[in-house]
């Protein structure tokens, strides 16, 4: 090999040619198609852009910021966290995460919990710990999952295959193996699906990416019969449902039926990041020392918010003014329908999760609001997702109301000389 004198080699350097860089308007990844759109701060259901202006948050970071923008008792516990200790790891006891962690099993069926950064996370954990479960119980055959068509679990390899949607799994090689996909409704077809190899089903109460689906409570049940009778655990994912957005504070209690396993995220920190999966002690039983874990998951910092969260969520009379506004809410919105049949074909959701399915294009609909100053979030279906902070008021929902009244009289105004049509799905 030939060796280049120190002088040369970095004469060589110095004078190499520089590698032109391409211009490009920001060094973010584009895996967003971003609105041309910046906000610079908040105050409860409202959003102020960079440029002034204020736009009523229809969409509260997909279902995030529950508690609306800069509430008093986040800012509170979140100021008074990070001015003591923000991470410390799992190598030691987190006394908030074992309060945060009491106050969900009471207020639901778990026994324990786990947590993570996000939804996805605690979506894979679910998966985990049911194939886990039936290891534990000498059945290591066992660790298919049945997921129903219209889903949406994460983007994680995992949870991208368990989601089974073709569009986000192109591209990204071999699909995880061993989930089973199933058109939600069909009891039938659920008993035929489950074999010597299923662990597990997965459903969310509401598909909300999925169109605001709510899914029959006698089929919710009937999965429940079915995994009592072959030893599955029955899964609910209700990162998007969960902390309040139905009504309840998580979904599960509306249908009457209980999971064993159950992710949660979103709302869960009011707008700081990290997810829960909660279980049962019998579903959680193999997942011991060394089977998960999680850098950040559940610090310090985290669990002021959650705890924070769970103060305002769990004081008398939060959640009967969900349900209470959620049920004007429905009213003028079905007002609305029936006045402009020609732009809203169907009005769907429980709680604060609400689903308009259009009969013009969604996007058109996103648009019209933000030109309204509204802020909402299209789901699949050609449906228009209303996510309101739950801590929204009569007079938030009042000027909701005109905004969505206008947009639907310039879209039916733009519509009126084509024929009535049904919307692909």
């Amino acid at each position: 090999m030939l060796k280049v004198p120190p002088d040369e080699a970095a004469h060589s350097f110095l004078h190499r040619p520089k590698k032109r860089k391409r211009a490009v308007a920001s060094h973010l990844l584009p895996t967003y198609a971003r609105v041309d759109l910046a906000f610079e701060r908040g105050e409860g259901a409202w959003l102020i852009a960079t440029n002034g202006e204020r736009y009523l948050d229809f969409t509260s970071g997909v279902a995030v910021n529950a508690l609306g923008h800069a509430h008093p008792k986040l800012i509170e516990a979140i100021t008074a966290q990070i001015q003591k200790v923000s991470h410390v790891s799992n190598l030691f006891r987190i006394p908030e995460g074992e309060r945060l962690a009491d106050r969900l099993c009471k207020a639901s069926f778990a026994d324990t919990v786990f947590f993570g950064n996000s939804g996805a996370e605690a979506n894979e954990l679910a998966i985990k710990m049911a194939r886990k479960y039936q290891y534990a119980i000498g059945k290591p055959e066992k660790y298919r999952i049945i997921t129903f068509e219209g889903a949406f679990h994460g983007r994680t390899l995992a949870t991208l295959a368990a989601t089974g949607n073709k569009k986000y799994l192109e591209g990204f090689g071999p699909v995880s193996e061993g989930f089973d996909q199933l058109q939600a409704g069909d009891l039938d077809a659920v008993k035929k699906a489950v074999t010597p190899e299923t662990a597990a089903i997965m459903i969310e109460p509401i598909q909300a990416e999925g169109g605001v689906r709510v899914i029959d409570q006698q089929f919710m049940k009937g999965l429940r019969e079915i995994c009592d009778k072959n030893d599955l655990l029955l899964i609910f994912d209700e990162v998007q449902t969960g902390m309040g957005r139905t009504g309840e504070l998580f979904a599960y209690q509306r249908t009457g039926v209980t999971p064993d396993i159950m992710s949660l995220a979103k709302a869960i920190g009011g707008g700081f990041p990290f997810g829960a999966c909660l279980a049962t002690a019998s579903a959680a039983q193999g997942m011991t020392a060394g089977t998960h874990g999680s850098t950040f998951g559940g610090n310090p910092l985290a669990m002021a918010a959650g705890n924070a969260v769970m103060d305002v969520m769990t004081a008398p009379g939060f959640l009967e003014n969900v349900r209470k506004n959620a049920l004007l809410l429905k009213q003028r919105l079905a007002e609305l329908k029936d006045r402009y049949p020609r732009v809203i074909l169907e009005l769907r959701g429980e709680g604060l999760l609400i689903g308009l399915r259009l009969a013009v294009p969604n996007t058109e609909m996103v648009n019209e609001l933000r030109n309204e100053h509204m802020l909402v979030a299209g789901a699949g279906d050609n449906v228009v997702r209303l996510l309101p902070p739950l801590i929204i008021g009569e007079a938030e929902m009042s000027e909701a109301i005109g905004m969505i009244d206008r947009a639907c009289a310039r879209l039916a105004k733009e519509n009126e000389r084509a024929p009535k049509r049904e919307p692909a799905a």
